[in-house]
């Protein structure tokens, strides 16, 4: 088997075409990742894994953004739409132990889902914490308006998903419920102190910096880097990221396809990983962007190799669990919130 490159890939949609076999065998990618184009129903996600693992590995991992609410790649008819995170932080406030337990049990849940169609990897949980007048593109999906309540319902849902056999992905680190901006559509720029982030944004993050994997914010924070987004700047992520949040997992960088970054594809890659990425994720399945990518992309090794190794070792298998009794008590937990449940 070809040695892993430093780079996560999506595909163009249900099934693997003759272009991307030759692709996945000769650029070596080190995970995939599923979008809405590439899931139909679960017959048909299995085999697309199956298919993706024969290729480069049955390690070799597979990729969703399976959140709930505005935010699932996977829902009806074939899964169960779950709340947005908003919801369980909203019981959370009600009754803290509710709400960590609904928490729990939708990373749980998720999981089950998952791992019957071969994904390993949720890019969930969120620890980022919005203001009042940031953009949406958080908004609903954050667990709540303090570091500390963020903090404590991510972690909840983060052992939800290792319990049932899937890694998470901590994001969007080092914050981006900031941001007045979507960064799918432009770079959103943070103009607050650093003392104000460390108490705030930064600090929702530490009690989770020893999740096994790790995606960045597209953000500029002016008071420590004032010309590039913490993607791409090498003092966000040895200063802060690193340093100051003390994340010990494999860091990936967030889509380098999307509008906040600049600059052709190529240059995007190289400057996330000599900021300090161990990982470039590229999801808009572009055979040529793709290729791009892999072309700039190092065989892992030393440190990233380490780190995404060592990530890749902690997933464990599913614990038992009563499946139907855990989602009759998930559903109680969450009722009365239905219009914070989309499918």
């Amino acid at each position: 088997m070809t040695a892993a490159r430093a780079f996560i890939t999506g595909l163009s949609g249900t099934a693997i075409t003759t272009e991307e076999r030759a692709f996945l065998r000769d650029a070596a990618p080190f995970g995939l990742i599923l979008f809405k184009r590439n899931i139909a129903d679960p017959h048909q996600v299995r085999e697309l894994t199956n298919d993706f693992k024969a290729i480069r590995g049955p390690d070799a991992p597979v990729l969703i953004d399976q959140e709930g609410g505005r935010v699932q790649r996977m829902g009806p008819p074939h899964w169960q739409a779950y709340p947005a995170g908003a919801v369980y932080g909203d019981l959370y406030r009600r009754d803290r132990a509710a709400g960590l337990r609904a928490a729990w049990l939708g990373g749980r849940l998720i999981a089950s889902d998952l791992t019957d169609v071969g994904v390993t990897v949720d890019c969930l949980p969120l620890a980022d914490v919005p203001v009042a007048g940031s953009d949406k593109v958080i908004g609903d999906r954050a667990y709540g308006d303090t570091p500390q309540q963020v903090a404590a319902v991510a972690s909840a849902v983060a052992e939800g998903l290792k319990a049932g056999g899937v890694l998470p992905v901590l994001k969007h680190i080092p914050g981006h419920g900031r941001a007045m901006a979507d960064s799918h559509l432009s770079l959103p720029v943070v103009t607050a102190d650093r003392e104000t982030l460390e108490a705030t944004d930064f600090a929702a993050f530490v009690p989770l910096n020893g999740a096994p994997f790790g995606m960045t914010a597209h953000v500029v924070f002016t008071a420590l880097d004032p010309g590039l987004p913490a993607t791409t700047s090498e003092i966000m992520i040895s200063q802060v990221i690193r340093g100051f949040i003390g994340f010990s997992g494999a860091l990936m960088s967030d889509d380098v396809s999307m509008g906040a970054l600049a600059g052709p594809i190529a240059e995007r890659v190289r400057r996330s990983l000599a900021a300090g990425c161990d990982l470039v994720l590229h999801c808009n399945g572009n055979l040529a962007e793709m290729q791009e990518v892999a072309a700039n992309c190092p065989e892992l090794g030393g440190a990233a190799l380490e780190r995404t190794a060592r990530a890749l070792a902690s997933r464990t298998a599913p614990q038992a669990i009563d499946l139907e009794a855990a989602r009759a008590e998930f559903d109680e937990l969450v009722s009365g919130r239905a219009g914070a449940v989309t499918g």
